[in-house]
C-alpha cells in the first residue's frame, strides 16, 4: 500500500483530493499527497512507531484522514479506525483492544473523548490533533516537522519491507450485535479487493474522469476500499463538507462520475425526486409517471440489444427534457454509475433511477471481506440481486441457506479473538451470516440476516428487511422497523421523514411539531395509505397489521443506527419494547 501511494505520486499529475476550504474548492495533488504521507511516516518513526504497531484515527471523513492513512502505510504501521460517532467508552474499547500507540483526533470534541478515557488505555503514548492546538496533544503539523531527521531512505526501506501478508488495518465491526470485533485485513486483502472491483467495473474507462464522492465513514471498509481504488487508479477523491444537511447539495456540486454509497442516500434522493409529486396537479403527475415509464421502455430495449423505434426515441427525448434529466441533475449530471452496498436496497428504487439514466449497481461485501464479494455490472445486471461473485471469489450456500464465501479478500480473522475466528472461518470459507439464494447463472440474492429472521407464532419465516425497504420508499417514511417474532402477525415502528414532515403538516393544515404529528389521526391516515400500498405487494402473513409513529427519527447518537446508517435492530427492539407490546395490546382490547 505504501508502494502504491509512492507510485501514484510519480505517475499522476492531477488532483488526488478536492475539498472545500472556506467555501471554495481546494485541491491536493498526487505529488503533495505523497509528500504529506512521507512526512507523516517520518513523524511516526520519530515517535518510535515500529512496523506492525497500531495507530488509531478518530475522525470524520476528511482529507487529513487519507493523508494519515497513507502515511501510516508508508511507515509500515497498522491503522485501527474509530468511528467519529463513537462514545468515549467505545473509543477506549478500540484503543485498548488494538493496543494502539498513537491516536489522531479530528478536533477538540474528539480529543475530549480521548482525554476522558486515556487512563484506561495504558498502551496509548501519543495523541495528535488534526486541527487546532492543545496542551493535551501535539498538532499534525508538529508531528510532520518532528520527522525532519528521518531520512527518505528509511521510508523507502519501510515501504519495501511490507508484504502482501502483512496486516494493513484492523477494521472494527460497527457492533449491530455485541461488542465490536477487530477484523484483521492484510495489504493483500485490500489490493485484491481493489483490483477485483477495477477489473469487474472497468473503472479505467478511457475519456471518463475518475471522480469519487467521499462521505462514508473512512472507519468503514467500503469507504477505505473506495479510497484505495481511486488512489491506485489516479482518480480524484471529492470530500463532503461534513454537514449532513448539505450532503445532497455536496453531491450535486461535486459532479462525481462514480458514487459508492449506502442505500439510505439513494433512498433520500429517490424521496427528493418524488417530493411533492402527490401534491401536483393530475396532468403533472401524469407527465412524471409517463416520463419514467418511457425511460423504462427505452432502457429495457437497450439492455436487450434491440433498436429503439424512432417514435419511442422521440418520446424519450421529451421525457428526458421534462423529468429524467432533472433526476440525473440531483447527482450532478456527470454520474457514470453508482454502487450501493452495506445493506439491502429496494429493487423499485434501482429501477426508477435506471429509467432516469442513473445506473445504481447493487453490491455485497462485508468488513470481513474487505467490502468485496459480488456486484452487478453494466453488462451483467439483475435488479434485486447483488450480482455475481468478483474475480477470484467463490460462493456457495450452507444447508440452512447461509451464504459462504472464499477468496483472496477474506480477512485473516478477528484480532485477539480465536474463538470468534473459528466460528466464522472454516477451511477458508467465511460464514457470512446472510441468508441467500444463487440462481443458475450465478447471480446472488440476499434474503436477510440469519439473526434478523422473524419466525411468527404460526412458524412462518419472514425477513423484515424487504418490508422495511418497501416502507421507506414512501417519501413520508424515514425509518421503518418491523417486529413480530413469536407473534401472530407483524407490526412496525415508523419514523416520519424530517424533510417531508413539514410539507405534510402544511398540506394537512396542522402545526409541524413532531410530537403532535405523531399523535395526529390525519398523519396516521396518510401513513396508513403508505402501509396499505406496501401490504398490497406481500402475502397476507407478511403484511403489517398495526404500526406506531415515532416523534423523532432514529439516530446514531441514540445508538439506534450504525455509522453507515444500518439499523441496530436489537437496540431498537429493546428501547421500544413497550411500544411494540402496546400494538398487540391494542388488538386484544
Amino acid at each position: 500500500m505504501g508502494a502504491m501511494i509512492l507510485r501514484a505520486g510519480a505517475m499522476y499529475d492531477g488532483a488526488a483530493i478536492r475539498h472545500k476550504v472556506d467555501g471554495r474548492w481546494a485541491e491536493i495533488s498526487y505529488a503533495d499527497l505523497t509528500s504529506a504521507a512521507r512526512e507523516i511516516a517520518r513523524g511516526l518513526i520519530a515517535l518510535g512507531v515500529e512496523a506492525g504497531d497500531r495507530i488509531a484515527v478518530l475522525a470524520n471523513t476528511r482529507p487529513e484522514w487519507t493523508l494519515i492513512d497513507m502515511g501510516a502505510f508508508c511507515a509500515g504501521a497498522v491503522v485501527a479506525p474509530i468511528y467519529h460517532t463513537n462514545s468515549p467508552e467505545e473509543c477506549a474499547y478500540v484503543l485498548g483492544d488494538s493496543d494502539a500507540r498513537v491516536v489522531f483526533c479530528e478536533d477538540q470534541e474528539q480529543l475530549a473523548k480521548i482525554q476522558r478515557v486515556r487512563g484506561d488505555c495504558p498502551r496509548l503514548e501519543h495523541v495528535v490533533l488534526m486541527g487546532g492546538t492543545s496542551a493535551d496533544a501535539m498538532s499534525l503539523d508538529d508531528l510532520r516537522s518532528r520527522g525532519a531527521d528521518v531520512s527518505g531512505a528509511d521510508i523507502d526501506e519501510r515501504v519495501a519491507a511490507v508484504g502482501a501478508d502483512d496486516v494493513a488495518t484492523l477494521i472494527y465491526t460497527s457492533g449491530t450485535t455485541g461488542p465490536p470485533k477487530g477484523c484483521v485485513l492484510t495489504h493483500g486483502n485490500l489490493l485484491d479487493a481493489t483490483r477485483a472491483y477495477e477489473e469487474r467495473l472497468d473503472l479505467r474507462t478511457q475519456g471518463v474522469p475518475i471522480i469519487f464522492f467521499m462521505f462514508l465513514p473512512l472507519a468503514h471498509s467500503l469507504a477505505r476500499i473506495t479510497e484505495v481504488c481511486v488512489l491506485d487508479m489516479g482518480g480524484t477523491l471529492v470530500f463532503w463538507q461534513r454537514r449532513p444537511e448539505l450532503l445532497l447539495d455536496d453531491i450535486r456540486e461535486s459532479r462525481p462520475t462514480y458514487l459508492p454509497s449506502v442505500p439510505r442516500i439513494f433512498e433520500k434522493i429517490y424521496a427528493a425526486a418524488h417530493s411533492g409529486i402527490a401534491e401536483q396537479s393530475r396532468p403533472k403527475r401524469a407527465i412524471f409517471d409517463w416520463s419514467v415509464k418511457t425511460g423504462e421502455q427505452v432502457r429495457a430495449l437497450e439492455r436487450a440489444g434491440r433498436r429503439v423505434p424512432a417514435s419511442l426515441a422521440l418520446r424519450h427525448r421529451a421525457a428526458d427534457r421534462l423529468v429524467l434529466s432533472k433526476v440525473r441533475g440531483l447527482f450532478g449530471g456527470d454520474l457514470r454509475l453508482a454502487a450501493s452496498g452495506a445493506a439491502p436496497i429496494s429493487k423499485e428504487v434501482l429501477e426508477f433511477f435506471d429509467a432516469c439514466g442513473v445506473l445504481v449497481l447493487e453490491a455485497w461485501g462485508m468488513t470481513e471481506t474487505a467490502a468485496a464479494g459480488s456486484i452487478n455490472t453494466i453488462e451483467e445486471l439483475r435488479f434485486g440481486s447483488v450480482g455475481r461473485p468478483l474475480p477470484g471469489v467463490e460462493m456457495r450456500l450452507a444447508m440452512d441457506g447461509e451464504l459462504l464465501m472464499r477468496g483472496p479478500s477474506v480477512f485473516r480473522g478477528y484480532f485477539k479473538n480465536d474463538e470468534a475466528t473459528r466460528e466464522t472461518l472454516d477451511d477458508g470459507w467465511l460464514a457470512t451470516g446472510d441468508l441467500a439464494a444463487i440462481d443458475g447463472d450465478g447471480f446472488v440474492s440476499i434474503i436477510g440476516r440469519k439473526k434478523d429472521l422473524i419466525i411468527t407464532s404460526s412458524g412462518k419465516n419472514i425477513s423484515p428487511t424487504n418490508l422495511e425497504n418497501a416502507l421507506k420508499q414512501s417519501p413520508l417514511i424515514s425509518e421503518a422497523v418491523v417486529f413480530g417474532d413469536k407473534r401472530p402477525y407483524l407490526v412496525a415502528l415508523l419514523a416520519l421523514d424530517q424533510d417531508e414532515a413539514p410539507k405534510l403538516a402544511r398540506h394537512l393544515g396542522i402545526e409541524p411539531d413532531a410530537a403532535a404529528m405523531a399523535r395526529d389521526p390525519r398523519v396516521r391516515t396518510a401513513l396508513q395509505a403508505a402501509v396499505d400500498e406496501v401490504n398490497s405487494h406481500f402475502a397476507r402473513i407478511e403484511q403489517i397489521k398495526r404500526f406506531a409513529i415515532l416523534d423523532r427519527d432514529l439516530t446514531q447518537a441514540a445508538g439506534e443506527l450504525t455509522p453507515t446508517l444500518k439499523l441496530k435492530r436489537n437496540v431498537v427492539y429493546e428501547e421500544f419494547a413497550d411500544v411494540f407490546a402496546g400494538l398487540y395490546d391494542e388488538a386484544a382490547s
